[in-house]
């Protein structure tokens, strides 16, 4: 073929010839392993923004975080009462270490009798702030939010996977907002350590559901230097791995090394750091006694909670650690788990998820503590909204929308500012 010829066929302006298909250019594509996580992890992010904005309208409009002493030096910022209370202490552990010397007796008596110390906050979050810190220079603060921000789209992705396996992809979705508007949501984007919790906590359960148990050993192991409220995750892990090795036909089909793995590696984190505690404070029992004479946490099998429910219901405050807003919404939550854990059990969840869920409401319910923060201690405890998301997933869209539209503006205020203006997160 002569060249002129070859150019009439290629060259889109001679007349009559078919124009040359143009190449197209490569578009930026998800791996597939991600692209079902795109519509939960955006209503996630979307729901927890319009939160957090009607948050700081309303910490702005009233202005009492200018009263206050600010803790990070530079005048208040609204942004400043997301590193307060507990997350002071993160910060602290992140800036200085731990000094886990002898308990202190404090000479006045009263109700806190030892002095509060560090070591009462675990240590892998505030290991994680200082690492990023380093590596990003974002300062502890800002690393502090970074963390609890990506890991709480973790924990969303979490809670997606787990729900969606056992109720359809768009309960899943659902899931993952309604964790957003939960009550005590606010601290998902704090310097609080619940998501990166529930996203160890989420795609632990989600290992033991597909049987990877070494993941699920692991997960349960890096959640026991997370929190001590991972004993219910332990435990959980434990029961299913212990169950498996008992079912002849499991054990066929799993063999017992994985599920004896999970068995053995899960507690090993929460033990590590109670033994370190024990042995560096001088008393077997250190890390328990400086929660309940420090800050006056304690398992009393629910006396606690029993009496709070009982002054509110006659309208007293008579009660340790009184805040009537946050304490009005605790209440409400704890009436409605009942019904929550009906709503799970009937979609019949393995066994991980009920034992999980289970221990961890006896726990908090069982537990001598700051009640308006029910909620809070209560966020990790995901399965229960498998419920009402199987539920609400019979829901058009146009319905969807319009519930998750008023519950993101309405968290601003119950899910965020009840919790750090009105009460003690």
């Amino acid at each position: 073929m002569s060249t002129a010829s070859s150019s009439a066929a290629t060259d889109p302006a001679v007349p009559g010839e078919r124009e040359a298909r143009p190449r197209r250019l490569s578009r930026l594509t998800l791996p597939a392993g991600v692209r079902p996580y795109r519509a939960p992890l955006l209503l996630y992010g979307v729901t927890k923004l319009v939160g957090l904005t009607v948050f700081a309208v309303l910490l702005e409009a009233a202005g009492d975080y200018e009263k206050k002493e600010p803790r990070f030096g530079g005048g208040a910022h609204w942004w400043d009462v997301l590193g307060t209370w507990d997350g002071w202490w993160y910060l602290q552990v992140a800036e200085k270490g731990y000094d886990p010397g002898p308990l202190e007796r404090l000479a006045s008596g009263g109700l806190f009798t030892v002095k509060q110390n560090s070591v009462a906050f675990f240590p892998l979050y505030p290991g994680m702030i200082r690492g990023v810190s380093e590596v990003t220079g974002l300062g502890l603060f800002g690393s502090g939010l970074l963390v609890s921000v990506v890991a709480s789209f973790v924990a969303a992705a979490g809670i997606y996977a787990v729900i969606s396996t056992l109720a359809g992809v768009r309960a899943g979705t659902i899931a993952a907002g309604l964790w957003a508007v939960a009550p005590g949501a606010g601290v998902e984007w704090a310097v609080y350590s619940e998501s990166l919790f529930v996203a160890i906590a989420a795609w632990c359960c989600y290992c033991v559901m597909k049987r990877r148990w070494v993941a699920a050993g692991l997960l349960a192991f890096v959640a026991g230097l997370n929190r001590p409220t991972a004993a219910a995750l332990i435990g959980a892990v434990g029961l299913a791995a212990l169950v498996t090795l008992v079912r002849r036909e499991s054990r066929r089909e799993h063999g017992v090394a994985g599920p004896l793995y999970a068995m053995f590696a899960a507690p090993l984190g929460l033990i590590t750091y109670i033994t370190w505690v024990s042995l560096n404070m001088g008393s077997f029992t250190a890390y328990f006694t400086l929660q309940r004479e420090g800050w006056a946490h304690y398992f009393d099998f629910g006396a606690y909670t029993l009496d709070v429910l009982g002054n509110i219901a006659v309208g007293h405050d008579h009660y340790l650690f009184s805040f009537t807003t946050s304490d009005l919404i605790a209440v409400q939550l704890v009436l409605a788990l009942p019904f929550l854990i009906a709503l799970m059990l009937r979609k019949k969840p393995p066994l991980v998820l009920v034992a999980y869920t289970l221990a961890s409401v006896v726990t908090v319910l069982g537990t001598q503590q700051m009640f308006g923060n029910t909620p809070r201690y209560l966020l990790p405890v995901f399965p229960l909204l498998l419920g009402p998301a199987a539920a609400m997933s019979r829901l058009k869209w146009p319905s969807l929308t319009v519930f998750f539209t008023t519950a993101a503006l309405a968290s601003g205020w119950y899910a965020h500012y009840v919790m750090f203006e009105l009460g003690i997160p």
